[in-house]
Formats: C-alpha cells, structure tokens, sequence
C-alpha cells in the first residue's frame, strides 16, 4: 500500500468512516492493531475484516485520482513482466502487466512517484500507465512471475510471421471480421492463454477444458482427476482464446464445423511441455480440450507411482518372460500407459528390439521404435501390429486392444516367441479373462498365451499441510466391513490454499496382480472359469483385490473411505459371494 502520514491515515480512515464503509469502532480496532503488529492502517482494516482488497484500492485511488486494480491472473503477460529484472521490480514496487503499442501498464505501490515513472520510461523504453495495487498483492504475484524462469512464449519464437497472423477468412461468427482480428492480434488474449497454461503447470493440471457458455467462456483443469473451475475470462473472448489456440497448435482456424487435433511444443519455468489441443464444435461455439504432457513429473518406477514390494515382484515376473501377453486393466484415466512405459524402462536395453503402436504416442523413449496410429491413412492397431512381427521384434507393446482383431493378432504373436504388453477396457483382472472370452478368442489360445494381468486405479491422497483425525459416519464403515471400527479415529484433510480447498494433494496407484496358475489356466480350459468362480478362487489363495489394497491406504492414513469408495467397487455385490469369504473382507 502506498505510504501514508499519521494525518493521512487518520484521514483515510475518516473518509471510509464517512463512506460507511467502516465504523469508528473497526478504525479503532485496526489502529490499534497497527500500532500492535506495525503495517499500513489498509492492511490492519484488511485484516480484521473491515474492508476488502478491492474497497480499498477503490479508496486509495480515488484520493491519489489514479486507476486502481487487484491483480489477478489473466491481467499479467508473463513474459512482459520480465522486462524490468527482478532485484530492481522489487526496489521500486513494481511489477509490469502488459504492453499495447509502446504502451507499458506497469502495477505500482506507489503511482504517483515521478522518479520510479522516469526510471521504468528509461528502463523498458516504453511510455508508462501507471496502476496503483496494494503491497500485499504485488508481493504476491511478484513471487509468481518474477521467481521462475518462465519462458511460455518461446515456442513463438520458432513460428514464422505468417503463422500467427489472423486472415479474413478466419473470422467467427459472434462478431465482425475487424474486431476479431483486434481481439486476437493484441496481448490481452495472449496473456490470457500464456496465463492459462502457465497456471495450469504450476497446479499440476492434467488436462485445460476451455468451454463456451451463453454468459461467457469457462476454463476448467483436471487436477488429481477432479475438474476445477479455475479462471473465467471476461464475456465475448472466446472465439479469440480458440483461434489463438488453433494459431499455436497449428489447426485450421477457418474450420469450425469439425473436430480437429493439433500439438505444441513449449518451453515453462525451464521444462519441456508438450500439449495435445483437440477441438470440438458445440452448439454455443467451439470447445478446446488441452492435454499436458509433462516429461519432468512422469516416473517410470513403479515403487514411485503406488506398487507394493509383491506387486512388483509379480510384475517383473511376467515383464521378464521371454513370451506371452500381458496386460493392464482399468478405466480411462487410470494410469494404464504410465505402468506399461515404467515396464518398458525397464526392459528397454541396446540387446532387445523394442517397437510400439499407440494412439497417440505420449511420451517418447530412448531405445524404443514407437508408431503412431494414423487411421486415416490406413495405419491401425492391426495393420501396424502384422507388419511390426516382420521387424524382429522381442518385445511389442500395443497401446490399446479394442477388438477382436487386434487381440488375435496380439495373442499369436505372444504364442510365437514375443513378450506382448497391452491394455484392456475392463473394471479388473478377473473381468480381463471374461473380455477375451466374449471378443471371441477361444479359451485355449487364452490358457496358453495369457502371463496375467494387472488392473489399476488412481486415487487422490490427502493434503499434507492440512491433514486432521475424525471419526466417519457408521454407514461409511459398515459400508466396507468396518463395523467394529466406529470409535476409530481417521484421517482427512480439511482444506487449505496449497490442494485449492479439496483436502487432497497429489494421486497415487493402487494395484492387484493376477498371475493365472495351473488352476486358473485349467477353469479357462473347462469352461468354468466364470467371474464368480474365479473370485471364490482367488479368495480361497488369500488374493488381494483393488478394494483390500485401496483400503491399507485408508489404514496408513494416505487416502480417505470416500475417495476408496469413489474408485473402487466392492464385487460381492455385483457377482454374489457364495462362500460368504468375501464379505469377512477377504477380497472386497
């Protein structure tokens, strides 16, 4: 806040007194707190709860007859605000927002001084607009873009000129061709998406939805697979937002009746991001949909990503195999290609011909041939797959078995001398055999070629920072088998700044590995290898399902009952439990 005198401050006070902002009480309370704890009388009022951010730079600026605002992100282009270094942004109290031909708008405590105006004209060689904003809140975003090295824009630096100019052609239809390309050309809308990516690495996002709406655009991240509204532009930008989009990721800006795919590279706070962009027409405009590949938080060990000591023991097992077929289980979203790269990691050596089909290809590995499908063209899973058994290949991972003729192929090639790895839509391990049954591979061919399989869930682990002991509802325990556990205390997170009020931070796995064994390859055989069967089979060995592993997270204090209960299903329910072993919690 700008430096007041004792009269100022007395008169500050009296004017919001006068406004009826305040009362005389609350300018006692927070003088006295001043003079308690030291400060400025705006932070003590703020403080106590007298006023707010905004009411008080409403005040200060009217007394200084300057523009006032609270920063926020979306006003601040991050590469702007590196234009004045940071020991000196922060000697002068200053902190750039965004610059319009030759015009700097620069937010500062004190916007009245003449000097610190004639230093930034010299510095940035710019005409000054000054802004005033509270100390507090410039400290604040100071720390945010002025600490990291963030170079989002540097992937510009790569795109020719025409590349980013916008065409007559490439107008929308909320409005004219003119101010389109004005909304799009000036650097509100490239602050705006620099902003959005840039917030969305530093919460670790997994995914940006920018959707349209009748009052305006929403932009939603999928942090630890719960989405978040985390930014909301201002109305009637949307169509700029998807054309600057659309410019970086190189689609087509004159398309709109059409889904489209495109791909950026860029540079932030010194990491190499890539991002997926796809494009979906609706019925109030186009949806965008970018998904964050980030290198630098991938781990490829499997103790890091959730994987008990006799998980991975089995998995290694099948992994080191010289043939067969193995493969990973669970929903979308799950982490599935995550557990197949960490196998490839660990497999991948200049002694073995590793090759890959996906649908896309994420990440990429040393050492490792990796195949993007391209439909279109006629490259599928099948195609792709018969011609890779002609590369010699020892070990081939197929991103995804969606049909039966992926699957056959996949299993002959298992049967001739090839370690396989795949994924499998289905809920569990148990279900991955009932899967192929029903695609209409033959039991015999599943006996022989299957090693196992591992199925897989993501659930979100609690907050560190606020972490807390209660007591869940009776309901919720007798819900799991946990009856007797009512006077038991549990652990959940209350909700703080550092997990955004969700009382979760971060995502771990939880695993179970089914290896099949001579019994279980026999009831394939037979035609008894029914769902229930296999459960009352596996339960009779002292298997650990999903929901058992889910709730040692429980029991570590790691995770909460609802978010098991959210990822997980208890099977008893759904195929019966004819020895009653599964209710004793056995195999939930």
């Amino acid at each position: 806040m700008t430096r007041l005198s004792i009269e100022q401050t007395v008169r500050l006070g009296e004017q919001l007194i006068r406004d009826g902002i305040i009362s005389a009480d609350q300018l006692a309370e927070a003088l006295a707190r001043q003079q308690a704890v030291g400060g400025r009388i705006g932070g003590a009022l703020m403080d106590i709860g007298a006023v707010s951010a905004a009411t008080m730079v409403g005040t200060l600026s009217e007394r200084l007859g300057v523009h006032g605002c609270v920063l926020r992100h979306g006003l601040i282009d991050p590469v702007v605000a590196k234009l004045i270094a940071k020991e000196e942004a922060e000697r002068l109290k200053v902190l750039p927002l965004f610059r319009v031909r030759g015009v700097l708008t620069v937010a500062m405590v004190e916007p009245q001084s003449l000097p610190c105006q004639d230093r930034l004209r010299n510095l940035t060689d710019c005409s000054i607009r000054p802004v005033l904003v509270l100390a507090e809140n410039l400290e604040e975003f100071q720390r945010k873009y002025l600490a990291a090295d963030v170079t989002v824009d540097s992937f510009l630096a790569s795109m020719e000129e025409s590349d980013i100019h916008i065409a007559e052609t490439e107008a929308m239809d909320e409005g004219p061709v003119a101010d389109l390309d004005k909304m799009v050309e000036g650097s509100p809308i490239v602050n705006l998406v620099n902003v959005a990516i840039l917030t969305a690495l530093r919460a670790g996002a997994s995914d940006i939805h920018i959707e349209p709406d009748r009052d305006g655009t929403h932009i939603r991240y999928r942090v630890d697979g719960q989405l978040r509204e985390m930014l909301k532009p201002p109305k009637g930008v949307h169509a700029a937002v998807v054309s600057r989009i659309k410019v970086i990721g190189r689609m087509d800006i004159s398309e709109k009746r059409l889904p489209q795919e495109g791909r950026v590279h860029l540079v932030a706070d010194g990491r190499e991001i890539d991002l997926r962009v796809s494009s979906m027409p609706t019925v109030l405009g186009e949806k965008i949909v970018i998904r964050i590949l980030d290198k630098s938080n991938l781990s490829f060990e499997l103790g890091e990503l959730g994987v008990g000591d006799d998980d991975r023991s089995a998995i290694e097992t099948m992994i080191r195999s010289p043939y067969g077929l193995m493969l990973v289980t669970g929903p979308t979203g799950s982490g599935k290609t995550t557990t197949l790269y960490s196998a490839l990691d660990m497999l991948r050596t200049e002694a073995v011909n590793i090759v890959t089909i996906e649908d896309p290809v994420e990440y990429q590995l040393p050492l490792v041939n990796q195949i993007q499908v391209h439909e279109a063209v006629g490259l599928t899973f099948v195609r792709a797959l018969r011609s890779i058994l002609r590369q010699d290949p020892d070990i081939v991972m197929v991103g995804e078995i969606r049909d039966e003729e992926t699957a056959r192929v996949a299993v002959q090639a298992a049967l001739t001398g090839h370690l396989v790895l795949s994924t499998l839509h289905t809920n569990d391990c148990p279900g991955g055999i009932m899967r192929l049954l029903h695609m209409g591979i033959e039991p015999f061919l599943i006996a022989s070629s299957i090693l196992g399989f591992v199925a897989q869930r993501l659930a979100r682990t609690i907050c560190a920072k606020c972490k807390t002991s209660y007591y869940p509802h009776a309901n919720l325990l007798e819900s799991v088998g946990w009856k007797s556990r009512c006077n038991e205390l549990f652990q959940k997170g209350e909700g703080c700044r550092a997990c955004n009020n969700s009382g979760f931070r971060g995502r771990t796995g939880i695993y179970e590995v089914m290896i099949l064994d001579t019994e279980l390859k026999r009831m394939i055989q037979c035609g008894t290898a029914s769902e229930a069967n296999i459960r009352v089979y596996l339960a009779e060995v002292g298997w650990k399902s999903l929901r058992v592993k889910a709730l040692e997270l429980v029991d570590r204090g790691d995770s909460t009952l609802e978010e098991i209960l959210r990822v997980t299903r208890s099977e008893a329910l759904d195929v019966g439990d004819p020895t009653g072993k599964l209710a004793e919690g056995v195999a939930l």
